[in-house]
């Protein structure tokens, strides 16, 4: 796409609510464009509510990858602010996304939508459940597990970015074992396997094989479609570290 197309084509569910007003002092005409748009599709001004009458289903693929996409930012924002710092590594990682996601010409778009970020607090407990009503659980599920590469991009896993990851879970919606989960994908050792299962080391082999099917499941690639081919390759990747863990305790109960 080209630099400010993607902005133009989210007229999506994040033109509305906590992430809209958030992302409103980017008064150009590319945003004023896309949400103007957006409150026509979603009947505002007509007597109905505006964006809160509206689900997931009532936007198409691409505005649902662009609303992803700008998702990621504001929280990415919270997290590579969270330790007081702003790292290369991370917002490389950021610009990394971008540009397998949507092409070169949005990077810039989203450098800069970062860095006006950096001047805004993002309230997570404003935004988080608004993130939660129109992203099914897969796909919130994936979400984190960007932001927890993000925050491990530097190689420095900080306190304070793990509280934030931690709080950032909560908010959207997902189980605290499956936020832990994610944030021990990013480790390499037995205890760390056991938490990517949600299993202790306790359980046994059956239990050990349930909570691989259970993972395989629901961390399944093909639930996280709609967001597009790339989004969809990190899941799989998400999904060989479930394999891997489960894996890993295999060899170590010298099980075949």
């Amino acid at each position: 796409m080209g630099t400010g197309k993607w902005i133009a084509g989210i007229l999506g569910w994040v033109a509305f609510g906590p992430i809209g007003a958030l992302l409103g002092y980017l008064a150009g005409s590319i945003w004023d464009n896309a949400s103007a748009a957006a409150r026509r599709l979603s009947g505002e001004g007509s007597g109905q509510t505006g964006y809160r009458t509206y689900g997931q289903r009532s936007f198409n693929a691409g505005q649902q990858r662009s609303s992803f996409l700008v998702s990621l930012l504001v929280l990415a924002s919270a997290v590579i602010k969270a330790d007081g710092k702003t790292h290369p590594g991370e917002i490389a990682a950021v610009r990394d996304f971008v540009r397998r996601n949507f092409g070169e010409g949005a990077v810039a778009d989203a450098e800069r939508i970062l860095e006006r970020l950096d001047s805004q607090n993002v309230n997570i407990y404003e935004v988080g459940p608004q993130i939660a009503r129109y992203m099914n659980y897969s796909q919130r599920l994936q979400l984190f597990h960007f932001l927890v590469q993000i925050a491990a991009a530097d190689g420095i896993f900080d306190r304070s970015e793990k509280s934030v990851l931690e709080a950032i879970a909560g908010t959207i919606g997902l189980s605290a074992s499956d936020a832990a989960s994610v944030i021990a994908m990013f480790y390499k050792d037995i205890d760390s396997a056991y938490s990517v299962l949600e299993i202790s080391p306790s359980a046994t082999n059956d239990e050990l094989r349930a909570a691989y099917r259970r993972m395989a499941m629901k961390n399944h690639p093909d639930k996280v479609a709609t967001l597009g081919p790339e989004v969809q390759k990190a899941a799989e990747e998400k999904f060989r570290k479930i394999q891997e863990a489960y894996e890993t305790i295999k060899k170590d109960r010298g099980l075949n």
